[in-house]
């Protein structure tokens, strides 16, 4: 974010001074003439009147786990927000500060990686699950029709050590 602070004009009525090509000021709503200078926009201001306010970018807004949402989620039902945070985070300081800076700015949760994984020690045959309870094998042809698999499922089926492959919304990378 550019630290450098714009200066604009508003009147009364909720219009900001604009001008047009030919440098005719006039109040109008949605354009607004912005300067770097206080001092122009209080020059401004004598000029033809209103009041002078600093106009502030968006903050962007901080990518989260899965995880990492439901604590900011916890944290803006809770009454001491600041704390909920600090008590669901594992007291390190970094992620307790993103959290922070979620909660104040917002977020949005990043999309989860899948992958197919293939069973070792065959030739072109993968992996898919059947239930969160059952894995089954599939041939190389039908592994795009059959479930991908998340980084939690890979380590809670024990297939850290098979060969995987990304999977994309439109297909395989």
């Amino acid at each position: 974010m550019n630290e450098e602070k714009l200066y604009a004009v508003k009147n009364a009525k909720g219009r900001y001074l604009s001008f047009s090509d030919d440098q005719h000021y006039r109040w109008r709503e949605g354009q607004i003439a912005a300067t770097t200078s206080q001092r122009i926009a209080h020059d401004l201001c004598t000029e033809h009147g209103g009041h002078v306010v600093t106009l502030i970018e968006e903050p962007e807004k901080v990518v989260l786990t899965k995880e990492q949402a439901e604590i900011v989620e916890g944290a803006n039902k809770s009454q001491y927000p600041a704390t909920y945070i600090s008590n669901y985070t594992n007291a390190y300081y970094v992620e307790e500060s993103l959290l922070i800076n979620a909660y104040v700015n917002g977020y949005t949760v990043a999309k989860e990686k899948k992958y197919n994984v293939k069973v070792p020690h065959t030739k072109d045959v993968w992996y898919y699950k059947e239930s969160e309870a059952y894995l089954l094998t599939i041939c190389l042809v039908d592994k795009k029709l059959r479930g991908t698999f998340t980084e939690a499922e890979i380590e809670h089926y024990g297939l850290q050590d098979c060969e995987k492959e990304e999977v994309t919304d439109d297909g395989i990378r």
